[in-house]
């Protein structure tokens, strides 16, 4: 084994807690250049971004498998004890969790980096004091320094999951048990963060620092915490004791129990540890454990795993032969067979691998192939076959990986879908690629590679922290249990413009109106205690709100078409109230929206009143008309005959079809119906109507009054001031005849553009012209010949043939009712009795021509 210069070199070892790091991040910004090593490239990180607020970022430089950021003038240099460059010079050069190397599987990089990697004025190494005997023989001219933990760390039995107290972390030791523990405690507890050594730094990162700022107060986390992570933790819980190591299920070496209980307590705070289990349990800590782990009294390692860190590249079998060699030190032992070792082992058998690699630089190519770190677990001939095909491009052509090659498989993980476990996977395949985007030598644009590789793992990152927090954490929930011990209504709570609700900063719900509605991503296990948190709180925040609609002026309450299947009242857009069928047309039934049922009978009653009041202003202002003849049916100083005439209309909403009305129309003398027409109504041909309940305000009340009284959804609104409509649909063509509309052919025309196209019609034959389709009015109109034929039918008219054979029209009159004889009145009723028919107009002596039509028309119209 080869010797190395030595410079100053201390140790500095103890417990967690004990300021080590800080310790070396202080003597690494002391000198004029450094580097130091760590075992996760999350710690890697976190120091770096220390020393950049230190020195500033263009002095600064990361180094990881993953990730490089190397300013042109870095003098420190952060990085993962597999990156560290070992060969260059540095004026401070430390290694952290040095007792690492006694880890079968990355131990030999530990024990490598302890015996070469040196500063130029000083050198650190840090670890636990279990390390101490191993570091006076191996590096004898170092300075041994013990370091007492900061605070003190006490066991504190076994604790169930709803029962931990807050800032814990729970360690499991596989994926399906902290997912386990941590859908418990959001059950239990709103939720926890979680951390994994298969997640990716950036969602670790995200996962951390929701539980330092306080967003969640549990933390899931396996053993990767052991690793020198800065945690505000309190308690440290064990879900098990046992864990599988690659070889085995095993039960924790007291060392390892100690270095991830160590993670509770933080400076001078003291920290506690625990089980989850029953204290006869496998998961439970004997006597023995404990007292060890309280007073950090551990057997020290009696060797660490060593393999050559410089092993030569002159041939392939030189190589292998240097990499399989055992130390002549008795305190070291061979490394097992490493990844990179095995997939060599592999290759040296390929006839191709053994044609190319005959040299110096080729062999030392595909010992870097070799080095690619198996990130997505799939076996070794899986990742074997992966660095054959990169070695089969380094060692052909320019030595390039080709381009294409190489972004079709980032564009292939280019992918937010999927589940936790899918998103995970998507994040190792991508840190592959990223590693090889980080060998500038491998690829012929590698900086634009990298920022790709960069973008993707970042993508990748956030979808998984939204998936894991969205599977694992209900802030909303959190908010609630943490101030569980609290009076609830005391809690803030705000309503954003949108609506949505918010409790203490968490969104539960939404405020539509009057109407609190849980989000609907709410578990249904958290609808029952979000919607009582919300009865709690928002009881204030509504009575504010119903006193700004009982101030608000008439303007700001609509008619609106119903949400849901009834006309509705808005108030600002907020749904206050719903119409339904009453004793009559023009008294609807009120009902009060939902949300404000619960704001008292008082509340409500006020509300009510209030929304009354609108809708006689309403009707007042828009269906006058209307409510004249309302008042009219049910006036005794009306002639009864009329007011049966005015209660017809009325029911109907003021406009009806003269055939539905002819028979009590049968009833009135002329002075009776000079009484309708004082009222204003309209008896024509066609149809019997009030012109001011045709205004666009007027039929939206009419439309919704006879939707509340059938029980039906209303009907679409014909477009203000239309008077042709050509319509597709039985509601558009309901709708429209509702507002006063009749229907000839397919297209529809007002009932008051009807009746003067019926007038013009015997003014025009009475004067013995032609009336026909081409007539000015009936084109400026837009009627159709097919709706104009009809028009003139039901007006009374039948084609007569004219001159040159062209169609003209006679009045033969249209279907009525047959009027009684006229008879002295009743005294009593005003009403004659009704005797056989008579006819309702004496024939003219030129019966039959059209000016005996015309005076049959105006004598219907009194």
């Amino acid at each position: 084994m080869a010797q190395f210069a030595r410079s100053a070199v201390t140790a500095v070892l103890g417990p967690t807690n004990t300021g080590k790091t800080h310790l070396a991040v202080e003597r690494l910004c002391g000198h004029s250049s450094g580097m130091m090593g760590f075992p996760l490239r999350l710690l890697a990180r976190e120091v770096y971004e220390r020393v950049v607020a230190i020195k500033g970022r263009e002095s600064v430089a990361l180094i990881t498998g993953e990730e490089k950021i190397c300013p042109p003038k870095a003098r420190y240099f952060l990085c993962t004890v597999e990156s560290m460059p070992v060969e260059g010079d540095y004026a401070f050069v430390a290694l952290d969790e040095a007792q690492l190397g006694s880890d079968p599987e990355r131990g030999h990089v530990f024990t490598d980096r302890l015996l070469r990697a040196r500063g130029r004025e000083e050198t650190m190494i840090l670890g636990s004091s279990i390390i101490a005997p191993l570091v006076r023989k191996l590096v004898p001219d170092a300075e041994i320094i013990g370091r007492p933990r900061f605070s003190t760390l006490s066991y504190a039995g076994a604790k169930k999951l709803s029962r931990l107290p807050k800032r814990s972390a729970v360690v499991a030791f596989s994926a399906e048990e902290v997912y386990a523990v941590a859908e418990m405690l959001r059950r239990l507890r709103g939720g926890a963060a979680v951390v994994m050594g298969a997640l990716s730094p950036s969602t670790r990162n995200a996962q951390v620092k929701m539980f330092m700022e306080g967003q969640v107060d549990y933390l899931v986390a396996t053993d990767a915490i052991g690793m020198g992570l800065n945690l505000d933790v309190a308690h440290v819980a064990f879900a098990s004791l046992r864990k599988f190591d690659g070889h085995r299920t095993r039960r924790l070496s007291i060392t390892e129990m100690a270095q991830i209980a160590g993670r509770a307590g933080r400076h001078h705070r003291d920290g506690t540890f625990g089980s989850l289990g029953g204290e006869g349990s496998d998961s439970a800590f004997t006597p023995e454990e404990i007292e060890a782990i309280e007073e950090h009294r551990f057997p020290s390692l009696d060797f660490l795993y060593w393999r050559d860190g410089a092993p030569r590249c002159d041939t392939l079998e030189g190589l292998i032969a240097d990499l399989e060699a055992r130390p002549e030190v008795p305190e070291l032992r061979a490394a097992p067979q490493a990844v990179d070792l095995s997939v060599l082992k592999r290759m040296a058998d390929d006839p191709l691998v053994i044609e190319r690699a005959r040299n110096r630089q080729q062999v030392r190519r595909l010992w870097s192939a070799c080095g690619l770190p198996d990130f997505q677990k799939l076996g070794a001939d899986h990742h074997a076959r992966m660095v054959s095909r990169l070695w089969r491009f380094l060692s052909e052509g320019q030595g390039y990986i080709p381009r294409d090659w190489f972004a079709q498989h980032i564009a292939g993980l280019d992918t937010v879908q999927g589940d936790i476990d899918t998103l995970s996977g998507r994040i190792a395949a991508a840190r592959t690629w990223s590693y090889i985007a980080h060998r500038p030598d491998w690829l012929e644009y590698p900086a634009e590679m990298a920022e790709r590789t960069r973008a993707l793992e970042e993508k990748l990152s956030d979808a998984l922290h939204a998936a894991l927090t969205q599977r694992f954490v209900d802030r909303r929930t959190a908010v609630l249990l943490r101030d569980m011990g609290q009076n609830i209504s005391q809690l803030p709570v705000t309503v954003d413009e949108d609506g949505s609700v918010n409790m203490d900063g968490e969104s539960i719900g939404r405020l539509d109106g009057f109407r609190f509605s849980v989000d609907p991503d709410a578990r249904g296990e958290d609808r029952r205690m979000l919607l009582a948190a919300a009865e709690k709180r928002l009881g204030a925040i509504l009575r504010v709100k119903v006193d700004e609609l009982l101030a608000a002026p008439d303007a700001a309450l609509v008619l609106a078409p119903g949400q849901g299947d009834m006309p509705t009242i808005l108030w600002d857009g907020v749904p206050v109230a719903t119409l339904h069928n009453g004793q009559t047309l023009m008294t609807p039934e009120l009902r009060l929206d939902r949300g404000l049922l619960g704001l008292g009978q008082d509340v409500q009653k006020r509300v009510a009143d209030r929304l009354g009041a609108w809708m006689t202003a309403q009707k007042e202002r828009h269906l006058l008309p209307l409510v004249k003849m309302a008042a009219a049916a049910s006036d005794p100083e009306v002639v009864p005959v009329v007011r049966a005439v005015f209660a017809q209309l009325a029911d109907a909403g003021g406009i009806i079809e003269r055939v539905e009305i002819d028979e009590a129309l049968a009833h009135l003398d002329k002075d009776q119906r000079y009484i309708l027409r004082k009222s204003g109504i309209t008896v024509g041909v066609l149809d019997i109507f009030h012109p001011g309940l045709l205004k666009p305000g007027a039929a939206l009340w009419r439309m919704a009054l006879i939707a509340a009284r059938k029980g039906t959804p209303m009907l679409p609104l014909p477009p203000a001031g239309a008077t042709l409509l050509a319509l597709e649909g039985r509601d558009a063509e309901a709708g429209a005849r509702v507002a006063g509309f009749r229907g000839f052919g397919p297209q529809f025309v007002r009932i008051d553009m009807a009746e003067r196209m019926a007038r013009a019609a015997h003014e025009t034959i009475a004067k013995g012209e032609p009336f026909h389709a081409a007539d000015p009015r009936i084109v400026s109109l837009g009627l159709q010949e097919p709706g104009f034929l009809q028009l003139m039918r039901a007006a009374g008219f039948r084609p007569v043939e004219g001159e040159e054979g062209k169609p003209n029209w006679a009045f033969r009159g249209r279907q009525k009712a047959k009027a009684p004889e006229r008879q002295p009145r009743n005294s009593n009723t005003g009403l004659r009795p009704a005797q056989k028919p008579a006819p309702a107009a004496a024939p003219s002596p030129s019966a039959g021509s059209a000016f005996a039509g015309l005076a049959a028309l105006l004598g219907r119209n009194g």
